[in-house]
Formats: C-alpha cells, sequence, structure tokens
C-alpha cells in the first residue's frame, strides 16, 4: 500500500462461507491504549490552553497528524486535465468550512499554486469546521464552503433563505484510514461470522426498517418505501446455516446526532431515520483521562457480540476478533473489498467525499472567481498536491472529468442540482 505505517488490509471477496465457527473471546480495547497511531492524536502542552473541542484546541491537538503524510503511493493523475485559466478575473475569494483542509499544509498549497495562474484573485480562508460550511453560504459570509453532505437543516435554511439548494462540486475522495479526514465507512463483524460479503439491500434489510418513504435533500420520497419483509433480523436470512441461522442481527453504530450516522442514512437507507430497533449507538466519551472512539466502542461490542454487525469508520489495528466484509452494489456483485485502492477508485460503495458547495442560483452565471477556482482544484495541478499531502485522496480522471461537467454547466446558470450515489 505504500504507507509510512503498517495496517490490516486483508478481507476476503466472497459472500458467504458456510460454515460454523466458535464464538471469539473477549478482545481488548479496539486499538489499545499504546497503539501507537493513537499517539498523534492525544492532548499535549499546547491543546491544554484551549477549551476542549475548540477549533484552536483540536487544531493543536492534531497539528502531528495534519502535517504528516500517510500516504506515499502514486496514483495515475495523467487522465486528469492540465489547468489552463479560461479568463483572468479580479476581486477576493472567500472560502470557508473544513478546518482540516485548513490544519494541514492542503489548502495553503492550493492556495500558493492557484494565485501563480491568477494572481488577481485574492483567497481568504475561513476554515474553523464543517460545521458552520453551508451557514456561511447562506448568511453570504463564504463564496465557497468546504465540507461533507448537507445536513437536512443545511438545506432547509438555504432554501428558506436563498429560494434554492446549495449546489457541491466533489473535491477529494475521503482518505481511507486517517481519523478526522473522513477516513473509509467499514462494516464489521465478528471474526466468528462465516459472512465475508454484503449487499447494500441486505445492509439496509439489516441496519433499517420498514419506512413510508425517505427524503432526496429536503423532497420526501415515498417511492423510497419498503415493508418489514425486507428486514434482516436473523443470520439465516443471509443465508447461514447451522448455529447461525436462528441467531439475532444486533447491530452497532454511531449516536443519531452525529453526522456520520446522518451519513450512512444517505448511503444506505435513503436518507430514512427509520433505524433497527437494537441498534446501540456510541458517542464518544473520556474514559481514564482519555477519549474512547465511538468507532473503538462499536469494534469492541462487536468482538463481544458474534451475532454483532457494526459500521465504522476504519483505522488501523482493528483486533483479530472481528473483521471487514466486503460490499457489493447489488447481489449480481461484484464484492468490493475496502483498501486505499477501492476507496480512491470509489469501487467500493460507501466510499466518502468532501465537496466544494456554492450558491449557484439557476438562471444566473456563476461568478468567474469561484469557477476559476474549482476548475485548478479538479485538473491534475490541484489534485497532485492532495497526493502530496497524503491523507484525503485525489480523485480519478473518469470522477474529475464527471465533476468538471457540472461546474461548466454552473458556469452558465444551468442547474444541476446535489450530487447523490
Amino acid at each position: 500500500m505504500n504507507k509510512l505505517r503498517v495496517s490490516l488490509y486483508g478481507v476476503a471477496v466472497l459472500p458467504l462461507v458456510l460454515c460454523a465457527l466458535a464464538p471469539a473471546a473477549p478482545a481488548p480495547q479496539a486499538g489499545g491504549n499504546s497503539a501507537p497511531w493513537l499517539k498523534l492524536y492525544r492532548a499535549n502542552a499546547l491543546s491544554r490552553k484551549f477549551p476542549h473541542g475548540s477549533a484552536a484546541e483540536r487544531r493543536a491537538r492534531m497539528h502531528a497528524v495534519a502535517y504528516s503524510r500517510f500516504y506515499t503511493k502514486k496514483f495515475d493523475l495523467s487522465g486528469l486535465p492540465n489547468y489552463v485559466p479560461t479568463s483572468h478575473p479580479r476581486g477576493t475569494l472567500t472560502i470557508c468550512g473544513n478546518n482540516y483542509v485548513g490544519d494541514s499544509p492542503l489548502g495553503g498549497w492550493w492556495k500558493r499554486a492557484f494565485q501563480k495562474y491568477q494572481p488577481g484573485i485574492k483567497i481568504v480562508y475561513h476554515l474553523q469546521t464543517a460545521a458552520n460550511a453551508i451557514p456561511c453560504l447562506y448568511e453570504d459570509r463564504a463564496d465557497i464552503a468546504i465540507g461533507h453532505q448537507a445536513l437536512f437543516y443545511d438545506d432547509l435554511s438555504n432554501l428558506r433563505l436563498k429560494g434554492y439548494l446549495p449546489t457541491n462540486i466533489s473535491a477529494v475522495t475521503g482518505s481511507y484510514d486517517v481519523i478526522g479526514w473522513q477516513n473509509s465507512f467499514a462494516i464489521i463483524v465478528n471474526s466468528a461470522n462465516p459472512l465475508t460479503g454484503v449487499t447494500m439491500r441486505q445492509l439496509d434489510g439489516m441496519f433499517g426498517s420498514q419506512r413510508a418513504g425517505g427524503w432526496v435533500g429536503t423532497t420526501w420520497r415515498p417511492d423510497f418505501a419498503r415493508g418489514p419483509e425486507d428486514n434482516i433480523r436473523r443470520w439465516g436470512q443471509m443465508g447461514l446455516k447451522g448455529v447461525w441461522a436462528d441467531r439475532a442481527v444486533d447491530t452497532y453504530g454511531f449516536s443519531l446526532r452525529y453526522s456520520t450516522a446522518l451519513e450512512f442514512s444517505d448511503d444506505v437507507l435513503k436518507s430514512s431515520d427509520k433505524w433497527n430497533g437494537n441498534l446501540l449507538a456510541f458517542g464518544n466519551y473520556k474514559r481514564d483521562g482519555r477519549t474512547y472512539l465511538e468507532s473503538d466502542q462499536i469494534i469492541d461490542h462487536v468482538a463481544r457480540d458474534p451475532g454483532g454487525i457494526g459500521y465504522i469508520r476504519y483505522h488501523e489495528d482493528l483486533p483479530k476478533t472481528v473483521k471487514v466484509l466486503a460490499i457489493a452494489k447489488t447481489s449480481a456483485g461484484p464484492y468490493v473489498p475496502l483498501t486505499l485502492e477501492t476507496e480512491q477508485a470509489r469501487s467500493y460503495p460507501l466510499w466518502g467525499d468532501q465537496s466544494f458547495w456554492v450558491e449557484a442560483k439557476p438562471g444566473r452565471r456563476l461568478d468567474p472567481k469561484i469557477f476559476e477556482f474549482i476548475r485548478f482544484v479538479l485538473s491534475r495541478q490541484g489534485q497532485q498536491l492532495v497526493e502530496r499531502d497524503g491523507k484525503y485522496l485525489p480523485l480519478t480522471a473518469k470522477v474529475a472529468a464527471g465533476q468538471l461537467h457540472r461546474l461548466e454547466d454552473l458556469e452558465v446558470g444551468r442547474p444541476v442540482g446535489q450530487t447523490t450515489r
């Protein structure tokens, strides 16, 4: 994988291995308090000077991670277009949102490289937190916001104040396993479970429940309804035999107040809030003076529960008492394992990304400063800097071409809507 550290990447790609295995023994805390990579995230002398959880505290605590290059792999970026300006507008471009872009060198690299091509555009960053990315837009405090999928009330506020929804252009693919940089969703089961792969519909069946519909942005979709017959509550419904056939499917995930849970719902449950009633949902808390991550709590519960299945943000050093499932979009396959390569290629169905969000009013041309900056980031020069930073993953030529097409539509005032899977 050409990483600076060693991770557990092995995953089988067959959907089922129909054999009964002995239940796993209880596992220690995932990763363990002594895991070397965890030390990069712990409080330090500088971070303790600021209120816990504040932007300043997080910036100081995450500094070592932000300035580390985790991936040294060279991706094929030859198919990406070179940036050639189409115009040379002048003025200030204000960009707000995702602190991880500003806390790492990436934001500064983008700014300096772009201004070599566009010296008349002054870039001003306000990259404190993705939590205020969309509000910065509809409150007219920024031209571009950087963040994850807009939350329901972000969309609703934008609609109420602007009369339309914000529009996104995917800028980078999420990290494989770097915590904070939108590390990958992974589906884990107890290592004793014979299952090795799962489809998106089966994930809906296990984590979701009967529903009257779902959402696309602020639009309710009754056609997303499904009945209780699609619920999967026993492992026998997944094709497992013997002692597994009648074993309950126990689900574990993030507290539903987290954007991570909403993102999983968007990807798997048609943006529904109808979850399996047995879901145990977790939040970060302090234990023995250290943060006990939600994902690690989920890992520890699944490691102790032969019938458990959980969704987590993937990180290295998973215990051998859990395993990561391959995922297929449909029952026809293929079942794609989670790897650095499948996340970057977006062939793994639960890939993540960070987008540039703009206020693109239908029928009105996009501000040329916005158009030029986003074109630069989608270019080979912009994505080479993503690769150099080594945490987010660069776009493939195919993904970049699709986003450039959306951007070109916006540039002439054609509406494109928000991207969905």
